[in-house]
């Protein structure tokens, strides 16, 4: 065991499983500037005090994940665990001090990126990427677009016997996959996945505004492509999903946004 401090800068959608019910993944960055991801964490359940925003520098009692080969995977020390909420980093100086510990190692090569995660010496499944282009920001509906009965009903049984609240509403599950298309600075163009829980807030929070599910995926798109690709320097935080990291060609999706404003240089020569 040992106590951390992180910087959070990820948190994913959450998803259901039969085992420890809604999770969100956690990642985010230590003092040194090295990655880490935190799972389980049931972060809808946990005491509001506790639940920590993105940029806010938390810090727990952790072990390594003995379930997940990846490096950077570690869990809280037990159900019991504290999440401390010990500081924040703002946005002044558009993003400067966010920039100090996001910009210490930045991937602008897909492929050099997946070379690192199938290496199992490096095994690395966390990285800041910066794309060279962004191309388009798309969307597609989801085979099943509620959760299956199946695991509804495992998750009421597990409240049954550990005593918890019934009154808690499993999170809707998102409908759309939402994805971006870019490329890299060797002119690779890729499609990724984005599991940002910010995307999946904006299309509820635009189903709420305008009641039209089309309507709503343009807007995710508006944001996500016309704003950031033409006011926003654009950094994607990528990582690997346990089950595809060896298995997949391209194991890694998009798992938040790093987005300051653009900083326009001025004409020197006043043209």
């Amino acid at each position: 065991m040992e106590t951390i401090k992180i910087l959070i800068t990820v948190k994913t959608y959450p998803t259901l499983s039969s085992k420890y019910e809604e999770l969100v993944c956690t990642a985010g960055l230590k003092e040194d500037g090295s990655w880490i991801r935190l799972y389980p964490i049931p972060f809808r359940k946990i005491p509001y005090h506790e639940q920590y925003r993105k940029y806010e520098w938390i810090e727990l009692e952790v072990v390594k994940n003995k379930s997940d080969f990846r490096p950077e995977s570690y869990r809280p020390y037990s159900v019991d665990t504290k999440i401390r909420v010990v500081g924040k980093i703002g946005t002044e100086s558009n993003w400067q001090r966010r920039k100090q510990f996001v910009h210490k190692k930045v991937y602008t090569n897909l492929g050099q990126l997946i070379a690192e995660a199938k290496d199992k010496k490096v095994c690395t499944s966390l990285a800041t990427f910066k794309p060279s282009e962004i191309i388009d920001f798309t969307w597609e509906p989801v085979k099943h677009k509620e959760w299956s009965p199946e695991k509804l009903n495992a998750l009421k049984q597990l409240n049954f016997f550990t005593k918890q609240d019934d009154k808690f509403k499993v999170v809707k599950k998102l409908p759309y996959k939402f994805s971006y298309t870019f490329k890299d600075d060797a002119g690779q163009k890729s499609t990724l996945m984005i599991e940002d829980w910010e995307t999946g807030q904006l299309y509820w929070n635009c189903i709420a505004k305008y009641g039209d599910e089309m309507k709503a995926c343009e807007k995710v798109r508006e944001k996500y492509l016309d704003e950031f690709r033409s006011k926003m320097d654009l950094y994607l935080f990528l990582g690997t999903t346990k089950l595809n990291h060896f298995r997949a060609p391209n194991p890694f999706i998009i798992i938040g946004t790093f987005h300051p404003k653009k900083v326009v240089q001025p004409d020197l020569f006043g043209e």
